[in-house]
């Protein structure tokens, strides 16, 4: 299952090492809902070896700030606390596992 990712919990999930997926989304968001069982499969997929998380917008002003979010669902790739790319909208499960494989 997917990890929920906070302003609170963020620095600690980066200190683990592993490259991080952030979807930045909202309950209200009916992209997002349509993206929410791909990136439950990723994060079953790759558990272990890569974070997969949501991040709801309406509930973290700081990250969401952070990465400068404007439009959900946002879906940022991560490797050492960097972003090395992003999604913006909704997408098929395929576009989402290239850019996890491409951190690996």
């Amino acid at each position: 299952m997917e990890k929920i990712i906070t302003d609170a919990n963020y620095a600690s999930l980066v200190e683990e090492g592993l490259p991080m997926v952030i979807d930045f989304s909202a309950t209200w968001c009916g992209p997002c809902k349509k993206i929410a069982p791909i990136i439950e499969e990723l994060a079953s997929e790759y558990d272990g070896r890569v974070i997969i998380g949501k991040c709801d917008v309406d509930e973290n002003d700081e990250l969401t700030s952070k990465f400068g979010i404007r439009n959900v669902p946002t879906v940022l790739f991560m490797k050492n606390g960097e972003v090395t790319d992003k999604h913006v909208g909704a997408a098929p499960k395929s576009v989402f596992v290239e850019k996890i494989d491409a951190l690996l």
